[in-house]
């Protein structure tokens, strides 16, 4: 890669980079033009590369090859460039994710957006904000075997380990000053495709887990139900806010536990079961 280029490793978003190389182009290449570009392209339309970066455009398999060579991106880079476009073009959420897994999965990656990569697993891996839970246990050991046996459904070692490292990265987990494990808090953020990638991964396993529960768990020791109901539409922001509010009563009183012993999880959903029409249809 040539020295004015930005490091495409840095980025997630490709039209970003896309923005950010042709600025650096045009500062360094006296023949630096979205024609110049497109003609290295072999593009017809010299002001493509232009609609892609305003996203007015997309780019396929074929045209992603064809812009990288054009901004000179080696093979690893345009592979590389190659997934950032099918991560932010994708509406296939396992497309999406097997794309991220791959973007994250590089090292220079991982070093340039540490939390991108390590909010992605917390959120996408039903188990990590479950140990973290389990840290305000008495008997909480910071021990993969430990951890792994303890979960319903149990993981594996490998599983615990990792989710550790995780946590202790995200800082959801750390020592005190007499060495004992707390539980810190999620102050930390990452772009917002990550997060609600990795957000949805986390309910659609969440929904998985509360479905085998109704087999595996007795009922003594679990709550399934339901309601349904019909409503205008101006009062569904009221049931949110009622849910939200439901929500901060049972984490509160949650945490006023003083010896907690099993980790719980609870899925609120509210959802159309009949079409929501427009308002005012054109």
């Amino acid at each position: 890669m040539t020295d004015w280029k930005p490091d495409i490793y840095e980025y997630l978003e490709y039209r970003t980079f896309l923005t950010d190389a042709y600025q650096a182009g045009k500062r360094n290449v006296s023949a630096f033009s979205y024609r110049y570009l497109a003609r290295k392209a072999g593009f017809s339309s010299p002001n493509f590369i232009k609609l892609v970066m305003d996203g007015e455009r997309n780019l396929s398999a074929e045209s992603a090859k064809a812009v990288a060579g054009a901004f000179g991106l080696t093979a690893a880079e345009t592979r590389f460039f190659a997934d950032l476009v099918v991560f932010d073009q994708s509406d296939d959420r396992h497309e999406k994710n097997a794309a991220f897994e791959r973007i994250s999965s590089r090292r220079r990656f991982r070093e340039a957006r540490r939390l991108d990569h390590s909010m992605f697993e917390y959120l996408s891996r039903w188990y990590f904000p479950a140990i973290r839970e389990m840290a305000a246990r008495s008997d909480f050991k910071a021990d993969p075997e430990w951890i792994a046996g303890r979960l319903c459904p149990p993981i594996t070692k490998r599983e615990a380990a990792k989710a550790l490292d995780v946590l202790f990265d995200l800082e959801l987990l750390s020592r005190d000053e007499n060495g004992e494990i707390v539980r810190g808090e999620l102050s930390v953020t990452t772009g917002h495709e990550v997060r609600s990638l990795a957000i949805g991964n986390y309910h659609r396993q969440m929904l998985e887990r509360a479905a085998q529960s109704i087999t595996e768990v007795s009922r003594e020791f679990r709550d399934i139900s339901a309601l349904t109901v019909c409503v205008h539409r101006d009062r569904v922001a009221e049931f949110k806010a009622r849910i939200h509010e439901f929500r901060e009563q049972l984490l509160e009183f949650g945490d006023s536990e003083e010896n907690p012993e099993v980790v719980y999880q609870l899925n609120i959903q509210l959802f159309p079961l009949t079409q929501i029409e427009e308002e005012n249809p054109q």
